[in-house]
């Protein structure tokens, strides 16, 4: 097969995730070849640290260049659809990073700095679908792939949940599914301006993505019909703003939350009249919770991404391990502690970029796409409706 070039579109956290994942894709060359960040000091440590030969501050370099096969988009949330759009128009292939997309206040004067605040949730559910279904169309009618970047679709855990559900043939009737830590240090999560939401979009995502793909895949392994959301229910809350919590002198969890949730609860009903409930929040210490529980008719299946017990270490002071890394957010490395030997591949991502290569290569959908994208970003803007209007949204 011919080797698969890549341009790469920001150069935060997940865009080191991804480039560290497609060195470990099997049986198909991929290069990155260029990237492009706002800032040149970025772009060019990025590039430095990567080997990768070109680096610009503006990313319609990327897509002038012919040899580019994919478009990786690893930017802030609210720049998702521009460079999405553009690289389909461009006639690029895409992998997107979650949320596919959500509401910004890009209608909004510069002024209205509280987006999250100053907008109803009805207008924001509105017109977040119809940026997802503009990204979701644009792609097709330029014939690119479009791969939504859900790595917990591809978890080991998950993937063997879904051979489990295939065998045993039983109804999935109530799932429970949980993404949390203690609040993202991206300086972009604070306003909705910028994330599109808080808790309940940039961590529920994983969760809402990992249930919604169980249903739509029970429906199609049964019946050749996914099983969709039908109706969502949902609260959210800011529990860093509580006067006791603010009171507090030393914060253990991230509270300089602006017009954006730190806590939600989801509430999800099937076509088909079964359940799932999703749980995410910024205020839980001790590291991520990562975690999907499948109840079906005659099986219980439990999957956790983010536990591990094969090491196990103890330090008496934080300083004694230096900077080698444990495991994602913790608040200290003293005490007894438990290091991931792999976490990447514990939360799938080489699975997924994996996937995502060998659909460009072999011109067929990756398992997690546009679609799964759009019902992820569905489902969070009606809890958010929701949870404004304190009633049952159906979708």
């Amino acid at each position: 097969m011919r080797k698969i070039k890549v341009g790469m579109v920001g150069c935060g956290f997940a865009a080191h995730l991804h480039v560290d994942s497609f060195k470990k894709v099997k049986g198909i060359e991929v290069e990155v070849v260029e990237v492009a960040s706002r800032t040149r000091q970025s772009s060019e440590l990025f590039a430095k640290k990567h080997n990768i030969p070109r680096h610009y501050t503006d990313y319609r370099y990327l897509l002038e260049n012919k040899a580019i096969d994919i478009v990786d988009v690893c930017v802030p949330n609210y720049l998702h659809k521009k460079v999405c759009v553009d690289s389909a128009k461009a006639g690029k292939h895409i992998i997107c990073e979650k949320p596919l997309t959500g509401y910004f206040g890009e209608d909004l004067s510069e002024s209205v700095e509280f987006v999250g605040t100053s907008v109803p949730k009805s207008k924001m559910y509105k017109k977040a679908v119809e940026n997802a279904d503009e990204i979701v169309e644009t792609a097709k009618m330029n014939k690119v792939k479009l791969a939504y970047a859900e790595d917990l679709v591809y978890a080991p855990p998950v993937q063997k949940a879904k051979r489990l559900i295939r065998v045993s043939q039983g109804t999935i009737l109530d799932m429970r599914a949980e993404e949390s830590h203690s609040g993202s240090h991206a300086s972009y999560s604070r306003t909705w301006k910028l994330s599109g939401g808080g808790a309940l979009l940039r961590l529920g995502s994983h969760p809402l993505g990992v249930v919604i793909h169980l249903k739509n895949y029970e429906g199609i392994i049964k019946d050749k019909s996914p099983i969709r959301v039908k109706s969502v229910t949902a609260e959210t809350g800011n529990l860093t703003h509580l006067p006791s919590f603010v009171k507090e002198k030393r914060k253990w969890v991230v509270s300089e939350w602006k017009d954006v949730e730190d806590w939600a609860a989801v509430f999800l009903t099937f076509e088909d009249g079964t359940k799932a409930t999703v749980f995410s929040n910024d205020i839980t210490l001790g590291g991520v919770v990562n975690t999907v529980d499948i109840y079906l008719s005659n099986s219980i299946i439990k999957c956790n991404m983010a536990s591990n017990n094969s090491c196990k270490v103890y330090a008496p002071a934080p300083d004694i391990f230096g900077d080698e890394y444990l495991t994602e957010k913790l608040e200290t490395k003293a005490g007894w502690n438990f290091p991931s030997p792999d976490e990447d591949w514990m939360r799938g991502y080489p699975h997924e970029m994996q996937d995502f290569i060998e659909s460009v290569c072999c011109d067929r959908n990756p398992i997690s796409d546009g679609e799964l994208g759009k019902q992820v970003v569905q489902a969070a803007y009606a809890a958010y409706l929701s949870a404004e209007q304190g009633r049952t949204v159906k979708l």
